[in-house]
């Protein structure tokens, strides 16, 4: 390029290079941060029993055999089998997604084929202990964990390979040079036979290869993709990968955690039931900032004392902290007492009202047998009073009175069977449900209160149904999605029965649709999986090999895949997706590191804008090319045409490289950084093998190119008929110039005629294309300008003409547009 005089295309390619070597050195870079990320989560330090103590050693000294002891707040630093457990629960979400603590029993699971999260009598490397404590007798450690297991996919799960762009792109460039090299040939073969010197054709070649080439596309794309970034940005979507922009606007299943993406990501107690009534409590996650509105507005008083009752029962049966500091509420301890405690506040209980009047005279923990857990307050009358919270039909069976708005009487078979009745409601509304109970009783010493002397003989108060709420614009976002032709497929470490509520809630399943569980994917090859996820809208109970194979089942069906999630159990999928997505404040850094997008505020609306904004950018990279190929169509058939009909070439080598330079990367540029068209997101989503440039694609071309040469040539004809050849070259070159810098306009859409598309909301292209007329105007006007393009100069009238005929190709474009919508759909 330098060599033939064309110094700024060469300076831009050489740019390009170097900038492509700088983004595959960061590549290169943070490639390993993954499993750094990973290894980062591991406990460093772990308590053990050896030779009858309990010492503290290295994690990276336990060996399986060794037990392990844990404790509330505790990580735990490998794989091990429970032995001794008192109230002992985990929060598992980095490995099964699921938000809820997992409670840790001693007994044996005889379904070897149980999922993670249905691993109750395990402990998991890397996973925190909520409450309790508990000893385990450890069976992996390290790469043999189940956290090492998805340290294991990470490293065997490929990058992903070209995105849909760079095939594409790679695709059409291939075919581009052949096409060329052949056109070029010809011209060369055909002009030399007619007696054209072979040096001057030999130049006219070369010059008209370099013409035919889009060399200024690479440019185009990089400035396509970076602006995409910077405004994606604005919109609190980060892009780790340039060239992951454009995937976005490509894809066609969305397979979205739901854990803290389309859910708030903290338990939160929804309803209450009470006295007989049912309430709704308002606010969201753990902050204790909302209210218990009774149909819908204020209770009454009637509902207070009841409602303070159940408040003090789940703030005083309760070891979660609420925390407030500058990222808002977070909690320490277990996420269901954490929205019990946030819930008795809004009941208008306060903890340390309780703390002082009530003081905890003694605990007895939660236990799978009996399923409640009990605390003993100080009353101020000396007397002891049991609050108790458990599973509903296990506590319902120990009440012998009621609560209602008048205070405690007998319970009735009736009133047991609306307890119930109840309970199944909000159950069946993906609720998880629990019971509250107290007992008053004579004061005496903690060993006399056990488990069997207490919880009996109580007074049943309510119900409190919990979940992680859908976030308020999730359901949109859906059905957005759905309106776009992108599939939402959500996969969950949550049992079926809830996956499908919340499913339904979001608008995600629908009743021909089904959920499948992780056992069944399990059963199953991969072939058969293939097959049958178009019929799956929800994977429940799922592992990190599982989400992998749904990813990979969605690519090998040629769909373009976007895996979103915030855990390690989500990373192996999220690298192996062709755009994989982390959640920025609720995720781990390891799925971060192994994401090409990372969403800061956890939320999947930005998801659907960052798709919107990646279909914008494509069909600002297909308006470009468009642009230039158009252009170089333009200049092969002038030339083609006048070397086949014996006539002298309208264009010398020089007049070629300046139209390249001005009239193609410039203009294409303005084009690539276009605002998206608002009804980008109402198309169908590209197949993975679909060509960039479709048969309506070449169309357009072969029609605008056509229509520029058929203008060009008659200003050649008609000048070299009544003038020189120097004047007739010179008329083209500058009816060429002008066609290709006006048709940009029209250039901005498809299908909208010019005049609806306002000028200012792309000031840029305007620039330019006033600026490249004015120096074109220059150019051959000025003696010296015109002798340095091998060009005369011609008076300004000449000039004023050639512009408005420039003008025929473009006005040819927007009838074809006004055409073509008539004939649409």
């Amino acid at each position: 390029m330098a060599w033939l005089g064309d110094l700024t295309d060469g300076a831009v390619i050489i740019a390009i290079v170097v900038i492509n070597a700088l983004i595959g050195f960061f590549q290169e870079y943070h490639a390993g941060k993954s499993l750094d990320a990973l290894r980062r989560m591991t406990a460093p330090r772990a308590k053990v029993r050896r030779e009858g103590k309990s010492v503290v050693i290295a994690a990276a000294e336990i060996v399986p055999g060794d037990v392990i002891e844990v404790l509330a707040g505790d990580v735990v630093a490998a794989d091990a089998r429970v032995i001794k457990a008192a109230g002992l629960s985990c929060v598992e979400s980095a490995l099964t997604g699921e938000s809820e603590a997992v409670e840790k029993i001693i007994d044996t699971i005889s379904d070897k084929s149980a999922a993670l999260g249905d691993r109750k009598n395990m402990l998991f490397s890397g996973t925190s202990v909520a409450s309790g404590q508990g000893h385990g007798v450890v069976t992996a450690t390290g790469m043999s964990t189940e956290m090492g297991r998805v340290a294991g996919l990470l490293a065997e799960t490929a990058d992903s390979e070209e995105t849909p762009l760079q095939s594409r792109l790679g695709a059409l460039g291939r075919s581009l040079v052949w096409l060329s090299l052949g056109i070029v040939f010809l011209i060369f073969v055909l002009g030399s036979l007619r007696g054209v010197p072979m040096s001057e054709m030999f130049l006219s070649s070369v010059s008209l290869a370099v013409a035919a080439v889009p060399e200024g596309l690479p440019a185009v794309v990089t400035v396509a993709l970076a602006l995409g970034v910077m405004r994606m940005s604005r919109h609190r979507a980060l892009m780790r990968r340039l060239s992951a922009v454009e995937t976005l606007g490509a894809t066609g299943v969305i397979c979205t955690d739901k854990t803290g993406t389309l859910t708030v990501g903290e338990m939160t107690v929804r309803e209450i039931y009470v006295a007989g009534s049912s309430f709704s409590v308002t606010g969201e996650g753990y902050g204790p900032n909302g209210e218990v509105l009774f149909e819908g507005r204020a209770t009454e008083p009637r509902h207070a004392g009841p409602l303070l009752e159940l408040g003090n029962i789940l703030i005083g049966c309760n070891n979660a902290e609420l925390i407030l500091d500058d990222g808002g509420w977070r909690i320490a301890g277990d996420p269901t007492e954490a929205a019990m405690l946030s819930a008795g506040h809004k009941a208008g209980a306060r903890r340390e009202t309780i703390e002082q009047n009530h003081p905890k005279h003694h605990e007895i923990p939660f236990d799978s047998i009996r399923k409640r857990r009990t605390v003993v307050r100080l009353l101020p009358d000396g007397r002891l009073r049991a609050q108790v919270n458990g599973a509903p039909d296990e506590l319902v069976g120990e009440c012998s009175q009621i609560l209602g708005d008048d205070g405690p009487r007998a319970i009735t078979d009736e009133d047991r069977r609306g307890i119930l009745a109840e309970n199944e409601r909000m159950a069946s509304g993906a609720l998880r449900v629990l019971g509250a109970a107290y007992r008053d009783l004579d004061h005496a010493p903690a060993h006399l209160l056990s488990a069997d002397v207490i919880e009996r003989d109580l007074v049943f108060v309510g119900l409190t149904g919990m979940q992680d709420p859908p976030r308020a614009e999730a359901r949109q976002s859906v059905a957005e999605c759905h309106s776009a032709g992108v599939r939402v497929v959500m996969i969950t470490g949550d049992q079926p029965h809830t996956a499908r509520a919340i499913a339904s809630e979001l608008g995600i399943i629908s009743k021909d649709e089904r959920v499948m569980s992780g056992v069944e994917i399990s059963a199953i090859p991969d072939d058969e999986l293939r097959e049958l996820v178009p019929q799956v809208a929800v994977y429940a109970r799922v592992t990190p090999e599982h989400k992998l194979r749904i990813v990979r089942a969605w690519q090998a069906r040629g769909s373009v895949v976007a895996m979103t999630g915030d855990g390690v159990n989500d990373a192996p999928a999220i690298k192996a997706a062709d755009i994989g997505i982390a959640m920025g404040r609720g995720g781990t850094d390891v799925a971060r590191e192994a994401a090409d997008m990372v969403i800061t505020d956890d939320n999947f609306a930005t998801i659907v804008r960052a798709v919107e904004a990646g279909r914008g950018i494509f069909e600002n990279i297909r308006k470009s090319l468009l642009h230039l190929l158009a252009g170089n169509a333009g200049e092969i058939l002038v030339m083609t045409a006048c070397v086949i009909a014996g006539l002298p070439l309208p264009l010398l080598p020089v007049h070629l490289l300046w139209i390249n330079l001005l009239t193609d990367s410039l203009p294409a540029l303005c084009l690539a950084i276009d605002p998206a068209d608002p009804a980008v997101m109402s198309d169908k989503p590209r197949a993975r093998d679909k060509a960039l440039a479709d048969s309506s694609f070449w169309r357009t071309v072969a029609f605008t190119g056509g229509v520029v040469a058929l203008v060009v040539m008659a200003v050649f004809l008609f000048s070299l008929h009544h003038g020189s050849l120097d004047i007739a070259r010179t008329h083209a070159f500058t009816a060429l110039v002008f066609a290709d810098v006006l048709r940009a306009f029209g250039g901005r859409s498809r299908f909208v005629p010019v005049w609806r598309i306002s000028l200012l909301t792309n000031p840029w292209l305007l620039a330019i294309v006033a600026s490249t007329v004015a120096l074109q105007t220059l150019m051959i006007t000025l003696p010296s300008a015109a002798a340095m393009l091998q060009s005369v100069v011609i008076p300004a009238a000449d000039v004023l003409v050639l512009l408005l005929i420039a003008f025929l190709p473009a006005l040819a474009l927007e009838i074809r547009k006004v055409l073509m919508r008539r004939t649409i759909p």
